[in-house]
């Protein structure tokens, strides 16, 4: 590359990520001084023995149990970091943008934990979140392997490309009353469970995204994160006949999702697309199976009340795309527009990887849960 690309090139970093990005990818000063940049292999944490003391049934208590036995663990200054006051505008502290990019995030690095304390941030994600394969906690796994792989070939700005440097964090005080958040993010991820009184107000915002797509070797596994999101959409656009087709085409192309990071009021006031009445029973059978790959990223408990929820606002609901019905290509788009559910899967070209290829983001939204419903 000569001096003149990489100038550009910088000039184009400092768009996306910022003044703050910028000193640390142009060789300055780092962003945070806590940054890491070795592998914690999520995947092969085995969870202590202590956690057993917990009652092993699923539930909200069993993760209140592993979640006070993770702080009394934890030293001041860990805590510090770890858990901190409940307010909206801290949980919109979230992004797609590497760890360095965006140094904002609120939490502890997972590479900050001890092996026992990683552990007991294992089981208590696992808890809160989807246990199948490709979905929920097995989710968060790929895409941390992905950053790992990301360090080992990237040619770019290394802004902190590695599985040490995603956050894990409670806004407001865990227990049996009151409101909290468990923060969990990074790279291509953000997940947002909130509780209020002991039960889940609010699942969302829920950001996936994963390079390289659809998948890569890293840390002895194959990882397809992502995948079953795009082949749920592709069996749904694939379906449509030519009219429902031609009345699904939203005008215009979409390079990116609309409500990403730091875009809450982003979603259009008006749908766009095909009206849900429009499809038959078959192909609302494919429809609710491309939501369960988001809605499944949660405890099957709290899923089963957002799957219920969904499926009864079918007949308000519009599915609309850009680009290709393959989900293959560079800006292909798709989304599910309802009176409160709002899906995002779009393709973009690689960034961090020099790879040829495209990348997804996606994102799920609730219009009246987004941060448990709450405005502060």
């Amino acid at each position: 590359m000569n001096q003149k690309i990489k100038w550009v090139a910088a000039a184009v970093v400092v768009v996306a990520a910022g003044v703050f990005g910028f000193r640390q990818f142009m060789g300055g000063p780092p962003v945070d001084e806590r940054l890491g940049n070795t592998s914690i292999l999520m995947g092969s944490v085995v969870i202590p023995e202590s956690a057993a003391s917990c009652d092993p049934q699923s539930g909200y208590a069993r993760m209140l149990c592993l979640i006070e036995l993770l702080k009394s663990g934890a030293s001041e200054e860990l805590l510090a970091v770890m858990q901190l006051p409940y307010s909206v505008a801290e949980g919109q502290n979230w992004s797609n943008l590497p760890a360095g990019a965006f140094p904002k995030r609120p939490g502890a690095y997972l590479g900050e934990f001890s092996a026992e304390q990683l552990g007991l941030v294992k089981a208590i994600l696992s808890e809160a979140t989807g246990v199948a394969e490709n979905e929920g906690f097995d989710e968060m796994v790929q895409t941390l392997n992905a950053d790992d792989y990301i360090g080992t070939v990237s040619t770019d700005y290394k802004a902190g490309y590695s599985s040490y440097n995603s956050k894990f964090a409670f806004l407001g005080t865990p227990g049996e009353s009151g409101t909290w958040q468990l923060y969990y993010g990074g790279h291509h991820f953000a997940f947002a469970n909130t509780y209020s009184d002991g039960v889940m107000s609010g699942a969302t915002p829920s950001f996936r995204g994963i390079e390289p797509f659809p998948s890569f070797d890293m840390n002895g596994r194959e990882s397809v994160p992502l995948l079953q999101e795009r082949d749920a959409f592709a069996a749904l656009l694939g379906s449509l006949n030519a009219d429902q087709a031609a009345a699904a085409m939203l005008d215009g192309t979409y390079r990116d999702i609309l409500a990403g990071p730091q875009s809450d009021d982003a979603i259009p006031a008006e749908q766009e697309g095909l009206a849900v009445s429009e499809l038959n029973e078959a192909q609302v059978a494919l429809l609710l199976a491309a939501i369960e790959t988001y809605v499944g990223d949660i405890n099957a408990a709290d899923a089963a009340v957002y799957m219920a929820k969904y499926t009864g606002e079918l007949p308000d609901t519009v599915l609309g795309f850009s680009g290709t019905t393959d989900i293959n290509s560079e800006d292909d788009y798709v989304r599910v527009h309802g009176p409160s559910l709002w899906l995002e899967f779009s393709l973009q070209s690689n960034k961090s990887t020099g790879e040829e290829g495209n990348h997804p983001h996606s994102v799920w939204r609730d219009q009246d849960g987004d941060y448990g419903g709450n405005l502060k």
